[in-house]
């Protein structure tokens, strides 16, 4: 197999790929990726149509003898997550993703890959130009800012589609049909953290929380993994209660979609109770690693007396601060009645962060279940006015309802037991897909999500199976060639 991904088969889906890993596409900075696109279309003399907010659509004619055939739009995001691991100083606006081929996987070293969506996007380019695939009228529907609220999705233009077939490429798991997804929304709290002097004889202590595996807040909201805000509170919880404390600096986590995997604090106590803060923060890490077993086992929470220029918040927002990051929830709250496995409702205890005299905490929640969602939310919101916060509810968007008769799905499910012998998986996801938000828009739009094994998103240890990767290629030249043919 080759080491150069540009190399690697299928080469027109791999060659596209390789060269999105060059280019930067942090959501909300899609442009280059946009430029990309349209720059690729015009040297095919593909017209293509651009929207108000930046996506982009390419019209791709049928193949010869396929006119005929419905219009089917395939769909992925321009955007990725960019997170990294502490010691990494990768540049996501100026430096490629440090890819490389390892065994079946492709990887990075130290950042998040872009396999999601990066995938789903050169194998709609692929489709367009390889001469080995068949297929109806095209319509590539590339949306911006998917990954931080769906805002392409959201805010598209639905006059630049004719398509009601619609074949999302931005699932993770190699012969699943996703036909549904949960809905979901965030709550921002702000909390006055008014600054004050260090008090004669305090000392600053400074704590990190590191290790964790961290990952997709929906796909692994679910697996028992840490989650490095809340251990964070528990530790400075622990390490105080032999007296009092302030906290000075405090941050944790990056993306409302990430499980946070590190986070640190600077707490300031008074001098002769730093040994024994440091000592009952050595006891919870104990306890903590204890209950994350193999969910989570490499957990650091490291304590030292390193010099901290931060000015504490006061005693009183400490503990206000404190008790909310502690009785926020995190992680799966309830299971799906009707698919065994499914997390239905949860929430991610996304982000902290201290600016100034304010402290923000972002949480982010899903559910299938509409009433759930937002019985959750409430709870955060409430338990956020009890600690004298601000709280502010937004970046709200629709499940996706399952239709178990779609044509679409029956296609489909025919194709993947053609090409493998099999039944594929039907399945919800318990994470935001654009399927439904579009199809909203879109009155008939029927809709299927598909792609190949992806793992780690939203983490540094992102990847994506090269074996899948070909077959999800061979299964979506199949399920195209079946639209064409009718």
């Amino acid at each position: 197999m080759s080491t150069e991904i540009k190399d690697l088969e299928p080469g027109y889906l791999f060659g596209h790929f390789a060269s999105l890993l060059r280019i930067p596409r942090e959501s909300k900075n899609e442009a280059a990726a946009r430029e990309f696109v349209l720059a690729w279309a015009g040297e095919k003399g593909f017209k293509t149509g651009t929207d108000d907010v930046g996506n982009v659509v390419v019209y791709v004619p049928a193949t010869p003898g396929n006119e005929s055939a419905p219009i089917t739009v395939l769909q992925s995001h321009l955007d990725m997550v960019c997170e990294k691991a502490p010691d990494s100083d990768h540049d996501f606006e100026a430096d490629p993703i440090p890819a490389y081929v390892d065994g079946d996987l492709v990887r990075s070293k130290g950042t998040t890959l872009g396999a999601d969506n990066g995938i789903g996007l050169a194998a709609a380019m692929a489709a367009a130009e390889d001469p080995d695939c068949e297929h109806g009228p095209l319509e590539l529907f590339f949306t911006i800012d998917e990954e931080t609220g769906l805002t392409g999705a959201f805010e598209y233009d639905p006059s630049l589609l004719k398509g009601r077939l619609l074949l999302n490429l931005d699932s993770e798991d190699e012969g699943t049909l996703y036909v549904g997804c949960a809905g979901g929304g965030d709550t921002t709290i702000t909390l006055a953290t008014p600054s004050t002097d260090v008090p004669s004889g305090w000392t600053p202590v400074l704590v990190k929380v590191g290790g964790l595996k961290g990952g997709h807040s929906g796909l692994d909201i679910g697996t028992g993994r840490g989650n490095a805000i809340k251990l964070l509170a528990r530790a400075l919880h622990a390490g105080a209660a032999s007296g009092d404390f302030m906290i000075g600096c405090i941050g944790g986590g990056s993306k409302r979609n990430a499980i946070p995997r590190d986070s640190s604090a600077c707490v300031f106590v008074p001098s002769d109770q730093t040994g024994r803060f440091t000592e009952n923060v050595a006891a919870f890490t104990d306890i903590a690693r204890l209950e994350l077993g193999n969910a989570d086992p490499g957990l650091t929470i490291e304590t030292s007396n390193d010099p901290c220029e931060c000015k504490p918040m006061t005693g009183q927002a400490s503990r206000a601060l404190l008790r909310l990051l502690l009785v926020i929830p995190h992680g799966a709250t309830a299971m799906s009645q009707d698919i065994p496995g499914l997390v239905e409702t949860s929430t991610n205890l996304a982000v902290v962060k201290r600016e100034d005299d304010e402290t923000s905490v972002l949480c982010n929640t899903r559910s299938s279940v509409d009433s759930a969602l937002e019985a959750l939310r409430l709870a955060i919101a409430s338990a956020g006015e009890l600690a004298g916060g601000k709280v502010k509810l937004d970046g709200k968007y629709p499940g996706w309802r399952p239709n178990l008769d779609s044509p679409l799905l029956a296609r489909c499910t025919a194709a993947w037991k053609e090409m493998s012998g099999n039944e594929p998986q039907v399945a919800a996801i318990h994470a935001g897909l654009e399927c439904g938000v579009i199809s909203e828009k879109a009155p008939g739009m029927d809709a299927i999500s598909f792609g190949p094994t992806i793992r780690g998103a939203h983490s540094p240890d992102e990847s994506v199976s090269i074996g899948s990767t070909g077959r999800f290629y061979d299964f979506l030249k199949l399920v195209l060639k079946g639209i064409a043919h009718g």
